[in-house]
């Protein structure tokens, strides 16, 4: 066995050996490995998506699986977040792409509190209703506020050539790597901080809130806290996705349907699970790849075809299977 002799040593993030060498080499094989290896086709269309998604689902986790709340409004914070990085970018000059994504990240923070105040009332179908209206709420606003697009009729907008610390981020690695290091370093803040009193507090309201209202822990507090560090996190995944990833993007890129796949991949992944938000994401972005690879070839065998149709309908087919199981 291991035995501790010291509190540090117990509360260490990773206390058993095992697992700190385990993620050791995951990091290993993650930032050495894995950029000598792939190519470009992987990391754009597979390892980048993954890396930004698992952020998005990690701060919907921390919404719906440690404090309780149900949330389908995952695309408008991530659009908040996104839009708000470019305003600063675009509006600053020589505003920092690091601090252009953690502001981003504090836009989504205020928009999340907002939206999450019905949380204090009402919870179940009715947060989940109310939470929606965010979604539909942002498509409005940047279609209609042509500030915060910066006059763009369709809201479309583009952020070209972004940079870190002076180093370009051009190429697909260099892209892989930025958003794979914002994911370890949000990953490791949100163990730690789940851990914590305030994880605790997200627990125990997601439990039972009467009994927790009864030894102490304030629901409101806890609730909007949890709003807050959840849409921040969303938030700066939202700017990563417009800003590294697509580049060019308009309201549309952060439709409901991406609520209902963040929310898909923290049921399937695990709620109130960080390593959850991992597997959650890489199922979700990797099985339509696989499935518009593999379902031809299978059906091939038996002299059959399927269309791209029949394709989306055995993804979603699939999705609503693993969700009832």
């Amino acid at each position: 066995g291991q035995f501790k002799t010291s509190y540090r040593a117990d509360q260490q993030i990773f206390p058993i050996a095992q697992d700190r060498w385990a993620i050791a080499l995951l990091l290993a094989i993650t930032f050495i490995a894995v950029p000598l290896l792939a190519s470009d086709y992987l990391f754009r269309a597979v390892l980048i998506p993954f890396a930004i998604m698992a952020l998005a689902a990690l701060g919907v986790n921390i919404l719906v699986g440690y404090c309780g709340q149900i949330s389908l409004g995952s695309g408008a914070f991530m659009a908040v977040g996104a839009y708000g990085a470019y305003n600063f970018i675009a509006r600053i000059d020589g505003m920092p792409l690091i601090a252009a994504l953690v502001l981003g990240g504090l836009c989504a923070t205020l928009f999340g509190i907002v939206f999450g105040l019905p949380s204090l009332r009402v919870k179940g179908l009715y947060l989940a209703v109310a939470t929606l209206a965010a979604q539909f709420f942002s498509d409005w606003m940047f279609l209609r506020i042509k500030w915060l697009t910066n006059d763009s009729p369709s809201g479309s907008v583009s952020v070209s050539h972004p940079n870190v610390l002076g180093f370009p981020l051009e190429s697909a690695s260099a892209k892989y790597l930025f958003c794979m290091a914002v994911l370890v370093v949000m990953a490791l803040l949100a163990k730690n901080l789940v851990r914590g009193a305030i994880g605790r507090e997200w627990m125990a309201i997601r439990d039972m809130d009467v009994a927790a209202s009864v030894i102490g822990i304030r629901p409101m507090y806890a609730k909007l806290s949890a709003f807050a560090v959840s849409s921040f996190v969303i938030g700066v995944a939202g700017a990563l996705w417009g800003i590294v990833h697509l580049g060019t993007w308009e309201p549309a890129a952060f439709s409901v349907d991406i609520s209902f796949k963040l929310l898909f991949m923290v049921i399937i992944g695990g709620l109130g699970s960080i390593m959850g938000a991992f597997f959650g994401a890489a199922f979700i972005v990797v099985l339509p790849i696989f499935l518009n690879q593999f379902l031809p070839w299978l059906l091939g065998l038996f002299g059959m075809s399927i269309s791209t149709a029949g394709l989306s309908h055995a993804e979603l087919m699939i999705f609503g299977a693993l969700i009832v199981w």
